[in-house]
């Protein structure tokens, strides 16, 4: 009886999830199509109801970084956590270095050529490329004076250290009933964060309709496919080489089928691709990764937050690839 009870209980969430899926591609569709038709007060509608979605997301992400931290060390501990760390931090190294580094290897093979000289020379020359701080500046600016200011600025380095702190100072509490009061708020805060979330994600066909017509609208005014195009083919290639190719690897080494995980975290890919913004698809992610892939609690309330701040293989590429392109036109 418990056995017919779970397996209907499976091929429930499996139709759930199914019904959700087709429903998330509808909008895909019908957004694409939307936007190749150039009518401007669609275009205006669907900016609109984009950015609209971008600004709560990001709104959430914030917070939603600073609670699952804290919370996951206060609830669980730090013991175990300097290895999670670890195995966080190296994984976010290679994976970066890769991206980088096929990056480069595409620049070489396609050898996008140098732009025509009265475009460089019609163009706005800066009248001072020094930089603006070193980076002890930019190690000190990290180190928050107060606990409202990186809240203010978005600061996401910066509320990683104070929830960091905030969490381990709690974990380190002796049991007492002021530690279980701080505790159970934090927690019930959360929780609140999390119902919002899905209640944003439930609306988040309507969403998906407004990001693709975004796009669509964009590409077909050439927006994406540029003047450039040896350029935008190196920085476009190398990020679908790794996503299809190298991070499949990495899965693959540790013994996960890659077509099984992608199929799982669809909605934060999704979310991702249309709003070019880790910060703004953590949520997506966050509730993505527990509930369809079945990621422990305490892992994905650690890694998650961090990885959407260090782990950023797109712009490893990107800014590698756009470095070499500038200084080839000037000539180094």
């Amino acid at each position: 009886m418990n056995v017919h009870l779970r397996n209907f209980s499976q091929i429930s969430i499996f139709a759930a999830d199914m019904k959700k899926t087709l429903i998330w591609i509808g909008a895909l569709v019908i957004g694409a199509i939307l936007g190749t038709f150039g009518i401007s007060w669609v275009d205006e509608v669907m900016n609109f109801v984009a950015t609209v979605y971008t600004r709560l997301f990001q709104l959430l992400a914030v917070p939603t970084i600073v609670l699952a931290v804290i919370t996951t060390f206060a609830t669980f501990g730090s013991k175990g956590s300097g290895r999670i760390f670890a195995h966080t931090l190296t994984y976010t190294l290679l994976t970066t270095f890769a991206a980088a580094a096929v990056g480069a290897l595409l620049y070489v093979l396609v050898a996008p050529g140098n732009l025509p000289i009265e475009t460089i020379n019609n163009g706005t020359q800066p009248s001072d490329i020094s930089p603006q701080t070193s980076y002890v500046d930019h190690i000190v600016s990290v180190i928050p004076n107060n606990l409202v200011k990186p809240f203010l600025d978005g600061n996401v380095l910066s509320l990683l250290l104070l929830a960091f702190t905030v969490g381990i100072g709690l974990s380190k509490l002796p049991d007492s009933e002021n530690k279980a009061v701080i505790v159970k708020f934090l927690v019930g805060l959360q929780e609140l964060l999390f119902l919002l979330i899905h209640w944003l994600i439930w609306t988040l066909p309507l969403g998906i309709v407004a990001f693709a017509a975004q796009l669509s609208a964009q590409v077909t005014a050439g927006v994406v496919a540029g003047s450039i195009g040896k350029y935008v083919l190196v920085v476009l290639g190398g990020n679908v080489i790794q996503f299809f190719i190298v991070l499949p690897l990495f899965l693959l080494a540790r013994g996960l089928n890659p077509i099984h995980v992608l199929g799982r975290m669809m909605p934060a890919v999704l979310m991702a691709l249309f709003t070019k913004s880790s910060a703004a698809t953590l949520p997506v992610t966050m509730d993505t990764a527990e509930n369809r892939l079945g990621i422990r609690k305490n892992i994905a309330h650690l890694v998650l937050p961090i990885c959407t701040t260090i782990n950023m293989n797109g712009c490893a590429a990107f800014i590698l690839v756009t470095s070499l392109f500038v200084m080839q036109q000037g000539g180094i």
